[in-house]
């Protein structure tokens, strides 16, 4: 066979410049679930793109969804029939509104299949939702799951550890827990080199402490005497000088 390959080979036209894609191209139209049926199954999509049409790309083992030209969705593709693959960051603009919809959720369910929600998630949501109630508390974790969005999932899940460590109940505590991560990680995360958006970091002046960093370690007890205005008092004390004109 090699030798008539040989033959052949100098009468072979050149290999086309663009990429040729092998998927199936549908339109579908999103529903108010925020999902698509694509071949009997059903995949989410942001919640702003309800009531539109969309471009899916359907591929042997993925599923890519496009608005215009933005790809805004990406899903493995299933293989049973009549099953669905909800991705939780899908929903979060709505959860915030409703977040008593979030517990018992199947993208919830989906999401801590996959490793995308952890127990450390579980951990701290549990604990924000005794320090603030289910509604607040919920509302706070979602705070949380949308730093996903700019930032590796490692460096977030460092970020809610750091705030379990020491009791911080407070999205905007994991979010700087989750950026001193980022900064002190040598190694581009696995989204970044992805094409992932890289976090945007805030530098601090040195002699800003980090509210943290001052529950870890503690703070030595201020021992200098409150601040005094006794000595204006002699402000008070100093004669007048001697206009012009007076008499003494």
């Amino acid at each position: 066979m090699a030798e008539y390959f040989a033959l052949e080979r100098p009468l072979l036209g050149p290999l086309p410049a663009e990429h040729f894609e092998t998927g199936r191209t549908i339109y579908p139209l999103v529903d108010r679930r925020s999902q698509i049926n694509v071949r009997t199954n059903r995949y989410s999509v942001p919640v702003a793109f309800i009531g539109q049409q969309v471009k899916v790309l359907l591929r042997s083992s993925e599923l890519l969804v496009f608005s215009d030209r933005n790809l805004i969705a990406r899903h493995e593709r299933l293989i049973a029939k009549n099953s669905c693959r909800l991705d939780l960051d899908h929903y979060l603009e709505v959860l915030i509104r409703k977040p008593g919809a979030l517990p018992g959720s199947t993208a919830l369910e989906q999401a801590r299949q996959a490793g995308k929600f952890t127990p450390v998630h579980d951990a701290w949501w549990s604990r924000v939702r005794e320090a603030h109630g289910d509604a607040n508390g919920t509302r706070e974790l979602i705070q949380v799951l949308l730093l996903h969005r700019t930032m590796a999932h490692e460096h977030v899940v460092a970020g809610i550890t750091a705030a379990l460590q020491v009791g911080a109940l407070s999205a905007d505590v994991v979010a700087i827990e989750a950026r001193n991560a980022a900064e002190a990680d040598p190694q581009p995360s696995h989204d970044q080199a992805a094409g992932k958006p890289a976090s945007r970091i805030v530098e601090l002046p040195d002699n800003i402490v980090s509210l943290t960093h001052k529950k870890l370690t503690g703070l030595p007890p201020d021992t200098r005497p409150l601040p005094s205005v006794a000595a204006y008092d002699q402000l008070l004390r100093r004669s007048r000088p001697p206009q012009t004109g007076e008499s003494s």
